[in-house]
């Protein structure tokens, strides 16, 4: 009878060191990142540029890591606090957690190196090796070529330095510790092929996160055969929930019937220091579409992105833009 006890002790201390070993390999194993890379980026004036442009009008970092302005149509940005984060995405808006957008200018990456930076934008690891969650965009910003990803941290260096105590982001268990397999380590890529407006479309609609808020997903995956047919939900501060337009080249539900004039034109609305900051005169009619920050792309580049969802799988699927309280 004592060889029970004995034996029951036995297995639970084997299970125990199991249990500890596998919990080490998975801190060590994840998350999935490489070092940063020792890199000192050649800054031109034509890099900054391009970095403003992509960071303003197509990625839309200073989107999230500025504080936006609800009362106006599309939320925009408050002057004098771009990059400066500190905007909260929080459970009330379907997230895992409390998050807080970091702060970006010099002030608040001080402390980074370029390939610091690179790694948190293309992998979503910190300096510290602390894996992101994904509502800091890198599985999408993976796609960026790598002149483009140097651009971008060749102009956020340039912000105006802001100084702002940005509170910790806190994750809901399990989530705390699933974020460790998120990051995966970047791969550079060569710059996209202007030659074919589908390609560069492509790559475009990619970087701008446009399948993300217009596919709905369950627990996280996308659903099959509603890529860009839109329906997915977002709480509008002070508005109430909407959804995002569908996007497929369907002529009833989608923009089939819109020609590449007045597509482009749709975006170019909100460009006048009028239509920048219009006032809302009912607030279901408010969006979380960066409609102000868009507006600044290229007609090309407008264009391209028109060419590539001309070629998606059209969705029939009727959107309903108001759909109720949060």
């Amino acid at each position: 009878m004592k060889l029970l006890p004995r034996t029951l002790s036995a297995l639970f201390i084997v299970l125990a060191i199991g249990a500890g070993a596998g919990t080490v390999w998975f801190f060590v194993r994840y998350p999935r990142s490489a070092p940063p890379r020792t890199i000192s980026i050649h800054v031109s004036a034509a890099l900054i540029e391009r970095g403003r442009y992509l960071a303003n009008h197509v990625a839309v970092c200073v989107d999230c890591h500025s504080t936006r302005d609800w009362n106006a149509f599309s939320g925009p940005i408050v002057p004098g606090t771009e990059g400066a984060g500190g905007e909260r995405f929080d459970k009330e808006l379907g997230f895992p957690g409390t998050f807080y957008a970091a702060n970006i200018t010099p002030a608040g990456l001080s402390q980074w190196s370029d390939g610091e930076i690179l790694r948190a934008i293309t992998a979503g690891v910190t300096r510290t090796g602390r894996a992101l969650y994904s509502v800091m965009p890198y599985p999408s910003y993976r796609a960026l070529s790598e002149g483009d990803a140097e651009a971008i941290v060749a102009y956020i260096r340039t912000l105006t330095p802001v100084s702002r105590e940005i509170p910790p982001s806190q994750l809901d268990f399990p989530m705390n510790v699933l974020v460790r397999t998120l990051p995966e380590p970047y791969a550079p890529k060569p710059s996209p092929d202007r030659s074919s407006p589908v390609a560069y479309g492509r790559y475009l609609t990619t970087i701008a996160r446009c399948p993300v808020c217009h596919t709905r997903s369950e627990r996280g995956t996308p659903i099959q055969g509603m890529e860009f047919a839109g329906g997915v939900d977002f709480d509008v501060p002070l508005a109430g929930r909407v959804q995002s337009a569908n996007i497929t080249p369907d002529s009833e539900t989608g923009i089939g019937d819109w020609p590449l004039t007045f597509f482009i034109a749709r975006f170019r609305d909100p460009t006048s220091a009028r239509t920048q900051r219009l006032p809302l005169r009912d607030r279901r009619s408010n969006t979380v579409m960066p409609w102000t920050m868009f507006a600044g792309m290229t007609d090309e580049d407008l264009g391209a992105i028109y060419a590539y969802l001309r070629t998606v799988k059209a969705v029939r699927n009727q959107v309903a833009r108001f759909s109720g309280p949060s």
